[in-house]
């Protein structure tokens, strides 16, 4: 199982960026997948998941700027940012929670947001 985020960047407060997490070694389709991210200095929180019947659920500081979504045919997850204020600054990081006993993480990509 690999994940490969990617998408990040500099951009400034009140832009956007789309992030991606392309999955390889799973049926992506029944699986939950989900974002954190970890801003320096402070523990790795919760930012979004996506099950696998599309139900979705937002951490409370991202809640209606961001928006994730899932494409099964490319076993690919998209995390749309808008809006985005200089906290938001962090690497963000893909999760696959659970996968035959185990969880999953992808390496990561850093968003900084200027202000």
């Amino acid at each position: 199982v690999q994940l490969q985020a990617s998408g990040g960047g500099l951009v400034q407060a009140g832009g956007s960026l789309t992030l991606s997490c392309k999955a390889s070694g799973i049926v992506l389709s029944i699986n939950t997948m989900g974002w954190y991210r970890q801003a320096p200095g402070k523990q790795r929180e919760f930012v979004a998941k996506i099950s696998s019947d599309g139900s979705t659920d937002y951490g409370d500081s991202v809640k209606g700027r961001f928006t994730i979504s899932r494409d099964n045919a490319k076993k690919t997850v998209y995390l749309q940012m808008n809006n985005l204020k200089s906290e938001d600054t962090a690497v963000f990081y893909c999760q696959l929670p659970e996968w035959r006993g185990r969880t999953y993480w992808g390496q990561g990509t850093q968003v900084t947001v200027s202000s």
